[in-house]
C-alpha cells in the first residue's frame, strides 16, 4: 500500500475513534455509490452525518478541508442520498470535515468542522 494510502486509512481510523468518544454512533465507512465514496456516516442527536476525512502531512499548500472542492461536495451528496434512500433513512443530515494535520512535533491534530457544508453547496 502507497504511503499516502496508509496516512489516509490512520487519519479514517482516528477520525472514526474520535467521533465514537463524542457520542456518535458510526453507521459505516467507506461507502460507495457510482464513482463517489463517504468516509463516514454517524448518527447523533437524530441526525446523519456524513463525514469527509482530509488529512495532510503538511498545510504549506492547502489546509485539508480546502480540498473540499464544489466537485467533491456534488459527488459526496450523490452519495448521501443514495445512502439515505437505500436504507431508508428519514432524518436530517448534516455534513462535516475531519482535518487532520500534524503539529510542529508530528502530533496528528484532529480539527472537526461540524456542518461544514450544506447540500446546496453542490449546485
Amino acid at each position: 500500500m502507497a504511503k499516502h494510502n496508509e496516512f489516509g486509512k490512520i487519519a479514517e481510523d482516528m477520525a472514526s475513534v474520535y467521533l465514537q468518544k463524542n457520542g456518535y454512533k458510526i453507521l459505516t465507512r467507506n461507502f460507495r455509490f457510482q464513482k463517489a465514496e463517504i468516509d463516514i456516516i454517524a448518527e447523533k442527536e437524530n441526525l446523519v452525518i456524513v463525514v469527509e476525512v482530509k488529512a495532510r502531512s503538511t498545510d504549506t499548500f492547502i489546509l485539508p478541508q480546502e480540498a473540499v472542492t464544489k466537485a467533491k461536495i456534488k459527488s459526496i451528496v450523490s452519495a448521501a442520498n443514495h445512502y439515505l434512500e437505500e436504507f431508508n433513512k428519514d432524518k436530517e443530515v448534516r455534513f462535516d470535515i475531519i482535518s487532520i494535520l500534524p503539529d510542529e512535533k508530528k502530533n496528528l491534530i484532529i480539527d472537526h468542522i461540524a456542518d461544514a457544508f450544506q447540500a446546496f453547496d453542490a449546485n
